[in-house]
């Protein structure tokens, strides 16, 4: 009797790929809570993957601090709490104010002008009441540049260590400070102060801006 074929490697890579986006993607949908105990079963469940692919994602989530094992009871969500909140964004300062004083030095015009040009359409958006999807455009022009910034220097470890460390700030702005119609000309307000920091190729004060603009956050997840 023929043995069953195992899971070609590539497939199998590909099914734990697709059940991590699964999982984070519950996550930031907020169909698994912060705190929240699970089994691997309910992750089949939630996420729509077999029980062999949640198995094997497990040891890298637990890697990347997006769940723990904790002895007699199960695996946990991690929780927004001032710990949470203290370490992501520590982190978080860590990785952007090195990586902004390089963005002034080494991105080129069209990028820095790009970053302008779609802040300042957020902006005129907001003056002129236009609000459809203004809110989810306005968050993801917040993250571009981040993204940019980060992005800049190819570095496949960086930039890894960004996503990961994104998703646990998007768990600390869901329990409660996500960026609102309101605070938009503050945010974009501080965007445009590090944008004009690179436009001016100033290491110092793009540095500055960008180390003000995270603390500013940090400060507003500390009255979670």
């Amino acid at each position: 009797m023929n043995s069953p074929a195992a899971t070609p490697p590539s497939e199998s890579q590909n099914l734990r790929d697709k059940a991590y986006v699964g999982y984070t993607r519950s996550l930031l949908e907020q169909q698994i809570k912060p705190g929240q105990f699970i089994t691997q079963r309910e992750l089949v469940a939630i996420t729509g993957f077999p029980l062999g692919s949640i198995r094997e994602l497990v040891p890298r989530l637990e890697a990347e601090g997006l769940i723990r094992t904790v002895p007699q009871r199960g695996m946990q969500v991690p929780q927004v709490d001032l710990a949470l909140v203290r370490n992501a964004y520590q982190f978080r300062a860590f990785l952007e104010e090195p990586a902004a004083r390089l963005f002034a030095r080494d991105a080129s015009d069209d990028a820095i002008a790009a970053l302008r040009e779609s802040h300042e359409r957020i902006l005129h958006r907001h003056e002129n009441g236009d609000a459809a999807n203004l809110m989810q455009d306005a968050e993801a022009v917040d993250l571009s540049l981040h993204e940019a910034i980060i992005g800049l220097q190819n570095n496949e470890i960086l930039s890894n260590a960004y996503r990961v460390n994104w998703l646990k700030i998007k768990l600390i702005r869901l329990a409660e400070t996500r960026l609102y119609v309101p605070m938009i000309p503050e945010v974009m307000g501080q965007h445009l102060e590090i944008i004009a920091a690179f436009e001016r190729r100033d290491e110092d004060a793009a540095a500055q801006a960008i180390t003000k603009h995270i603390e500013v956050a940090r400060r507003r997840a500390v009255d979670i």
